[in-house]
């Protein structure tokens, strides 16, 4: 039986989105794969189109009303795997709180992520870069009982990086189906 992939997008969606195809092609033979724009999640006006605007879009209900469709949404009915970047991670967290069924999150430079952090009672995986321009504070991660990989001298979009989509991708195939791959080169 194939595993389900739910993959949730960046705060620009599928906007500038290119990156989510390397993902996707690496996937896909192995994952039952869905995926979500979390802008359309969010019902963002497109014309958004500034990181400032988007992000205050998304701390003034967006990443709510993101979350509450992933959970009306019938196809997530069923536990899944779930792979978000950014809004989309959070989002994902946000509905792993409140009842979305998740196997596992893979997390990738999740924003709002402050005052208390609740963990989802549910296996996750936080990855963010050295240079992210929104700090984490790794004790108070730790004492929820999460744990950050910070990859060095990168910043918040690490995840469009080829070099980090075939680390996410190896990581994630290894944890599902224990596999270990050699990396090549």
């Amino acid at each position: 039986m194939t595993k389900r992939l739910v993959i949730v997008s960046d705060m620009w969606g599928c906007k500038k989105g290119l990156w989510i195809t390397s993902y996707l092609g690496y996937l896909q033979s192995y994952f039952d794969i869905s995926f979500y724009d979390s802008r359309e999640l969010a019902n963002l006006d497109v014309q958004l189109n500034t990181a400032e605007k988007l992000h205050k879009a998304f701390d003034e209900g967006g990443l709510d009303t993101a979350a509450t469709q992933l959970l009306k949404s019938e196809k997530e009915k069923e536990p899944g795997h779930y792979l978000a970047f950014c809004a989309g991670a959070t989002t994902t967290w946000k509905a792993a709180l409140e009842g979305l069924p998740i196997k596992s999150l893979y997390a990738i430079s999740p924003f709002n992520l402050d005052g208390s952090i609740q963990k989802p009672d549910i296996p996750v995986h936080i990855l963010h870069g050295e240079n992210h321009e929104l700090l984490f504070d790794e004790k108070r991660f730790s004492e929820a009982g999460l744990t950050l990989e910070t990859v060095p001298k990168f910043g918040h979009e690490l995840y469009t990086d080829e070099k980090i989509i075939r680390k996410v991708c190896l990581n994630l195939l290894e944890s599902q189906f224990n596999i270990r791959y050699k990396e090549v080169g």
